[in-house]
C-alpha cells in the first residue's frame, strides 16, 4: 500500500503531526490504514501498554469523506523514498571480491 500511495503511513503521521500539533498520537494514522478497505490493515509495533491502548482506540476511529481528503492532502506533503536511493544500490558497501576469501 505504501508503494502504491507513495508514502508510509509514519510519513502520513508526521504530516499530521505537523498540520494539528504534537498531542494528536498514531490515532490519524491507524484510522486512515483501517479507512483504506478491507483488505488492508495496520501492523503497528508498541512496547508499552498506553500505546496499545492507542492502538485500539484507532479502531473506534470513524473519518469523514472531508477528513480522509484532508489526510491525503498532508500526507502528499511528505511524499516520497522510505529510504535514500544510494541504500539499495551496494555502492557504500566495502565487500571483498569472492576470490579474496573463499578457500579453494
Amino acid at each position: 500500500m505504501a508503494a502504491k500511495k507513495e508514502f508510509t503511513s509514519l510519513q502520513l503521521e508526521l504530516a499530521w503531526v505537523n498540520h494539528e500539533g504534537d498531542d494528536v498520537g498514531p490515532i490519524p494514522a491507524l484510522a486512515w490504514v483501517n479507512h483504506e478497505g478491507d483488505d488492508v490493515g495496520p501492523i503497528p509495533d508498541t512496547a508499552k501498554i498506553e500505546n496499545l491502548d492507542q492502538n485500539i482506540g484507532a479502531l473506534s476511529v470513524k473519518l469523514t469523506t472531508d477528513e480522509m481528503v484532508e489526510l491525503e492532502f498532508v500526507a502528499s506533503e511528505v511524499k516520497g523514498d522510505r529510504y535514500p536511493a544510494t541504500l539499495g544500490t551496494w555502492r557504500t558497501a566495502n565487500t571483498p571480491p569472492l576470490s579474496s576469501w573463499k578457500a579453494e
